[in-house]
């Protein structure tokens, strides 16, 4: 489905807008999105869904207004019918590659077959009728729809699950979006503060554990040696939400039980853990036993859900930390690099 655009003075596509068609959502027992994940958008007035176009949105980047409305309706979308986050990025990334975010109609001699829309989705591909397809409400429906019926989408890289639904002649154009999505996505959920219920968990596609570093050497400091010991020898164990061990840990319950290992108590919950400590500025600026802080399955930047904690680097001086992952996984090592694009607070834990 993707395409070139034709050029304009200015550099612009041709965009056309059509009126806001009915939109009629699919039922969420038929998206088979996760029925343990719930969203609100707060306060209700803020969701793009309530316009016929977007409006009211800051450009961000090289992103217009519009364009930045557009993955705001995206991503309202996702979180209203439970899609998990992943699924937005998704989402966003293959707006970007498809239509640059803009809702394009039909653009003459230059269109490609009959794709339409942010997505560019095709009529006689069964995607509705053109009218429906120019509701971006709609089309955002329809891509979610198809998403989420792709096995293990959750597990693919983002352009591999792009493209099974898309099928696009360039499966791998999707790739090169995805740093800008996630940080749109983030973005847009912190402007509608979004909130999500789920049984938590990094959000992210499943990592291998990478296990000790080569060369890894504990923390001489005998506080940090005991924390992180303490927490190395919770690898392999089952993330179980709510958990705080000593069979099985959620990632919040993991790195409460490690500093407790060296005599800290902090907070349970990463709401209240984000807050704890004093704040780290950067990762070159993290020594073992601080607490990195993301978005995970049910948070924002602004409000993170999920924390892992820093362990030190490998001999090579790469970064890893430990984490408790979510359901169905395990505690394992990985690198940081796996969450350096999303990390959304470092504090270290004090007395």
């Amino acid at each position: 489905m993707t395409r070139r655009w034709p050029i304009l003075a200015g550099g612009l596509a041709v965009v056309v807008l059509a009126p806001l068609a009915l939109i009629v959502f699919v039922a969420l027992a038929m998206l088979g999105a996760s029925p343990a994940m719930g969203c609100t958008i707060n306060p209700p007035s803020a969701s793009p869904g309530a316009t016929a176009a977007p409006n009211g949105w800051a450009g961000q980047g090289s992103w217009t207004s519009e364009q930045v409305g557009n993955a705001a309706i995206i991503v309202s979308v996702g979180a209203e019918l439970h899609v998990p986050r992943y699924g937005w990025e998704i989402a966003v990334a293959t707006a970007m590659q498809e239509s640059t975010l803009r809702n394009l109609g039909h653009l003459g001699a230059d269109n490609d077959h009959d794709s339409l829309g942010l997505f560019q989705q095709r009529p006689s591909q069964g995607w509705g009728t053109p009218e429906q397809i120019l509701a971006p409400r709609y089309a955002t429906g329809k891509f979610y729809e198809r998403l989420v019926k792709v096995e293990g989408w959750q597990t693919m890289p983002l352009t591999q699950a792009a493209q099974a639904v898309q099928r696009s002649a360039f499966p791998d154009a999707y790739a090169k979006w995805q740093p800008e999505a996630q940080q749109l996505v983030a973005l847009i959920s912190d402007r509608l503060n979004i909130v999500c219920t789920s049984d938590g968990g990094d959000g992210l596609p499943p990592l291998d554990d990478a296990g000790l570093p080569d060369g890894y050497l504990l923390p001489s400091d005998p506080q940090l040696r005991a924390v992180v010991t303490f927490a190395l020898g919770q690898l392999g164990k089952p993330y179980v939400w709510s958990a705080e061990g000593p069979d099985s840990y959620d990632c919040s319950g993991l790195v409460m039980a490690s500093w407790a290992a060296g005599g800290l108590r902090i907070p349970r919950v990463t709401a209240d853990q984000v807050h704890t400590g004093v704040a780290i500025p950067s990762l070159s600026a993290m020594q073992p036993g601080d607490l990195v802080f993301i978005p995970g399955s049910d948070g924002t930047m602004s409000r993170p859900g999920h924390v892992g904690m820093y362990i030190g680097v490998d001999r090579s001086g790469r970064q890893y930390l430990i984490q408790a992952p979510k359901t169905g996984d395990v505690v394992k090592v990985v690198a940081v690099s796996n969450w350096s694009r999303q990390v959304a607070a470092i504090r270290r834990p004090k007395p």
